[in-house]
């Protein structure tokens, strides 16, 4: 049996999959108790009148005939990378931020990480964006090692800063 895969753009009615989704990279990043979202939440962010982010999910067939089936009861959820478009002012151009990138774990090692960046980067090619860019958190040494062999640059002058919750609000306000 040959397992197939493919990418594809998330439509509305995956939002139950990217949640699940997220979950379990929260899980992963042991971050569980961060996780607000809700599958109303993804829905109006992702696929409302002014969507603040895009979604290829990551698919996987067990296919014995070798025949693509596209029925979608065929398919199995094997991962996500969440985008939005971001901007360079030095490069004066649009850019590609890649802010979550998941594959579940017992479908690692099986190239499908790679095949969602080299989706990723032939998209911001079309868009003429001049970057594809990501944060990895420090402890994941496996992840970042990855992301170098890909040819990935790690940015060890700067610092992700983060103001959220109670914070941003009396920033507002200031």
């Amino acid at each position: 049996m040959s397992m197939k895969h493919r990418l594809r753009a998330a439509v509305k009615s995956d939002v139950p999959l990217i949640l699940e989704l997220i979950r379990a990279l929260a899980e992963f990043e042991k971050l569980q108790h961060e996780v607000v979202a809700t599958e109303f939440a993804l829905e109006a962010q992702l696929f409302g009148a002014k969507p603040s982010a895009e979604v290829l999910i990551c698919e996987l067939s067990d296919d014995e005939t070798g025949k693509q089936n596209e029925t979608a009861s065929a398919w199995t959820g094997a991962g996500f990378a969440l985008f939005f478009t971001s901007f360079s002012t030095f490069l004066a151009k649009p850019g590609i931020y890649l802010e979550d990138l998941f594959i579940k774990p017992e479908f690692r090692s099986h190239g499908l990480g790679q095949k969602m960046l080299q989706a990723l980067a032939q998209i911001a090619l079309e868009r003429d964006c001049g970057r594809l860019e990501w944060s990895v958190l420090d402890w994941n040494v496996r992840a970042r090692k990855f992301y170098e062999d890909l040819g990935a640059k790690p940015m060890e002058e700067w610092t992700v800063h983060r103001v959220t919750g109670p914070a941003l609000k009396t920033l507002a306000q200031n």
